[in-house]
């Protein structure tokens, strides 16, 4: 696109586009957030050991990444519009069966159909973003999707500490003669609503008009995007990028040459995977349960994960204004050093607790304010760099032909390895200890740094149909 061509591009209608998209974040957020806070009452009412626990929770990643596999695909034979409306309905219901569910196996099937709403949303509201916003401005665009997604954890966290205090507590009984906790999962359907009927009111992408062949439909939303002078050189821009010996298929993110997975593609899994080993979900997910093994009340960790919440987006604010002025490359090496800093810190702060008589880690109040203030720089750290600028990079740095397999294979990766995490987070904290679960926390940030200084490559200013791998 013409330098410049952002200044006559119709930002009203991108603007009100990507608004829509990233409720797709909002709800990613909310869901993944509605859980912290329910513990206790998914305990009792399902009588559930730590690993029993750990299983129900992790149950919506593991819808996660077959969501992100499945979305990645079915966006290229659907349309990337279509997929999010699927996953808008599958949210809906997801939210209210878990609300009501009485049985544990019931439950874990909402809860993996929700979660393949999330994967969904998480891979696709991004490259949809990608594929309509300009480039000198598509970083930022993008970075909205972060900003939703942390806001709808915060306002998890908000629903659910008020939820509790309305209640007394998050097993108590609230409104109907329903507990807290299950309130907590049903709020979820409001919000899903509304994405599901505003994915109405917004145009297919253009480059997977293309793609099926619809020159026409990509033309006109090209025009209503950027003008008509603009358009009709963008669409043959996007023409040329695609094959046209065949549609984008799986295969495609092989090397035709050399073989094997495409470079660009192990980049993706690369940030994919260590977006997630560095912890962050452990905070987000099980951040009342961490803030209760580190000795204080379900009332103060409640306050503790809003307070995250709260400085995740002011972090995500500054990435807004950085990511397409410094780079996308830069923000990561400056998050993953911070992280590795400020979970050097949690680590050390663990490691100096003390057991109460029931075995439990007390922290001082020296060691427990080291906790807090790093926790808290960790998570600037995290969303200021690597919580949205992989999303950016994963929704623009691959190839028009080969960026919905792409998507399919790093968003499985990434949701996996979420899955992961989270998974044996009780297990490692009950057995390990906080402090050796957050030293292998700490050092799998360290090695992002080295990773991404040498096999990452800066995607700032570029076209979608400059992209080569």
């Amino acid at each position: 696109m013409a330098q410049g061509a952002a200044d006559r591009s119709n930002l009203g209608l991108i603007g009100a586009i990507v608004a829509v998209a990233t409720i797709g974040g909002l709800l990613f957020g909310y869901d993944s957030g509605a859980v912290n806070g329910t513990q206790s009452g998914l305990q009792s009412a399902f009588n559930l050991s730590e690993g029993g626990l750990g299983f129900t929770v992790g149950s919506l990643l593991i819808g996660c990444f077959i969501g992100a596999f499945l979305a990645g695909r079915l966006a290229d034979a659907m349309g990337r519009r279509s997929v999010m409306m699927l996953a808008a309905f599958m949210f809906f219901v997801g939210a209210l069966v878990q609300g009501f569910s009485h049985v544990q196996w019931l439950f874990v099937i909402a809860r993996l159909g929700g979660g393949m709403a999330v994967g969904a949303a998480s891979v696709l509201s991004p490259a949809y973003i990608s594929e309509v916003a300009p480039a000198n401005i598509r970083g930022r665009m993008t970075t909205v999707q972060q900003i939703m997604i942390i806001s709808g954890l915060t306002a998890a966290f908000v629903v659910n500490y008020f939820l509790a205090a309305a209640a007394g507590d998050s097993t108590s009984e609230f409104w109907l003669g329903i507990p807290a906790w299950r309130w907590m999962f049903l709020m979820q359907a409001a919000p899903a609503a509304v994405f599901l009927i505003a994915l109405f009111f917004i145009p297919e992408s253009p480059r997977y008009l293309v793609s099926k062949g619809d020159h026409e439909n990509a033309l006109s939303v090209l025009t209503r995007l950027f003008g008509t002078t603009v358009a009709k050189a963008k669409i043959e821009e996007i023409r040329a990028s695609f094959k046209a010996d065949h549609r984008p298929s799986l295969k495609d993110i092989m090397d035709p040459v050399k073989g094997g997975v495409r470079p660009i593609v192990w980049a993706g899994l690369l940030l994919a995977v260590f977006q997630q080993l560095v912890g962050i979900n452990v905070i987000f997910y099980y951040g009342e349960t961490l803030w209760k093994l580190a000795g204080v009340s379900e009332a103060a960790a409640l306050q503790r994960n809003i307070l995250s919440g709260v400085v995740s987006i002011a972090a995500c604010f500054v990435t807004i204004g950085l990511v397409d002025k410094i780079g996308r490359k830069p923000l990561l090496m400056i998050g993953s050093a911070g992280m590795a800093l400020t979970l050097v810190a949690m680590t050390y702060a663990f490691a100096n607790g003390t057991l109460d008589a029931d075995g439990n880690l007390s922290l001082s109040p020296s060691l427990g304010m080291i906790a807090l203030v790093a926790a808290n720089l960790y998570v600037i750290f995290f969303n200021g760099s690597w919580g949205p600028v992989m999303w950016v990079m994963l929704g623009e740095m691959f190839p028009n032909q080969i960026r919905g397999s792409a998507l399919a294979v790093c968003g499985f990766a990434q949701w996996f390895a979420n899955y992961l995490v989270v998974q044996t987070f009780p297990v490692m904290a009950s057995g390990l200890g906080l402090a050796t679960t957050y030293a292998f926390y700490t050092v799998s940030a360290a090695i992002s740094f080295f990773l991404v200084k040498a096999f990452i490559k800066e995607t700032r200013g570029r076209e979608l149909e400059e992209m080569e791998g």
